[in-house]
């Protein structure tokens, strides 16, 4: 199952947070905003197919994540959860650790904002539109 969301970069964006990174519907970021590498995205959790929510709900659900910009690539892979809620109607969260709460997409994410490919990064500073690519399978 695939679910594509389109965002884009903001000069803000410095990903150099250690445990997470986000995607938000927002249209703006500030530069507290660490783990932010992507803004105004076109899709948000509720629009995900139920389907597809009952699959990421499930801690046997491997997921993808794909951010794609003009000269950057990076791959994520993490987990689903059983206490995922995925109802957060602005914000993407992928996390390292098995937190959970409305706004998580992944647990046990093998990247998180400061591990992602530089040309990525330089992209989404100079506002650059990202494609994301959300890829669930089994473990």
């Amino acid at each position: 199952m695939i679910f594509k969301i389109l965002a884009r970069g903001h000069e803000n964006v410095t990903s150099k947070h250690k445990s997470t990174f986000e995607i938000t519907k927002d249209p703006e970021l500030t530069l507290s905003g660490d783990c932010i590498v992507g803004v105004d995205m076109d899709k948000t959790m509720l629009d995900f197919p139920q389907e597809f929510k009952d699959k990421i709900a499930d801690s046997n659900t491997k997921i993808i994540v794909e951010l794609k910009t003009e000269n950057g690539y990076d791959e994520i892979v993490g987990y689903g959860h059983e206490n995922l809620e995925l109802t957060h109607p602005t914000d993407i969260v992928i996390r390292k650790s098995d937190f959970t709460c409305p706004r998580t997409l992944m647990v046990k994410a093998d990247k998180a904002a400061r591990d992602l490919d530089s040309n990525l990064i330089c992209d989404l500073k100079n506002e650059k539109i990202m494609e994301v690519t959300i890829k669930l399978c089994e473990k």
